[in-house]
């Protein structure tokens, strides 16, 4: 009993530390993607140069942090996820730059819907992934 306390009792980390950890996943998985600059700045709603530029070097301040940027970061994480288990290594790059008919891309790839910079973008992304995983 005592054990399970401890595990509710468990802190859970700041919007800070999650935020670090978001963009760390995030600059690894477009690295994997082979992303631009400005197409990393784009999936991350177009921060500012210097912004970027500390967030790529692992510093984030203590200003407040918005949800819209925790919400991109996690359809990123989540769309790499499912690539993961839909996909071996090499397609999953193909399936982010293969156009496609399917609705929402419309002849468009996925990464080139995503680079819209709309966030309702990489909520589409993830939203078909998961329902052609079934989750």
């Amino acid at each position: 009993m005592a054990t399970q306390i401890e595990a509710n009792q468990r802190e859970v980390p700041s919007e800070k530390a999650q935020l670090m950890g978001g963009l760390e996943a995030f600059f690894k998985i477009t690295d994997e993607w082979e992303l631009s600059r400005d197409q990393r700045r784009l999936l991350l709603g177009f921060p500012g140069t210097t912004l970027y530029t500390e967030w790529k070097s692992g510093k984030v301040k203590d200003s407040p942090i918005s949800t819209d940027l925790l919400d991109r970061l996690s359809y990123i994480l989540g769309i790499y996820k499912a690539l993961k288990i839909m996909h071996s290594e090499e397609n999953r790059l193909l399936f982010l730059t293969n156009t496609t008919q399917v609705a929402p891309f419309n002849s468009k790839s996925p990464l080139e819907y995503m680079l819209s910079g709309h966030l309702v973008a990489l909520a589409d992304v993830r939203r078909y992934l998961d329902f052609q995983r079934g989750a």
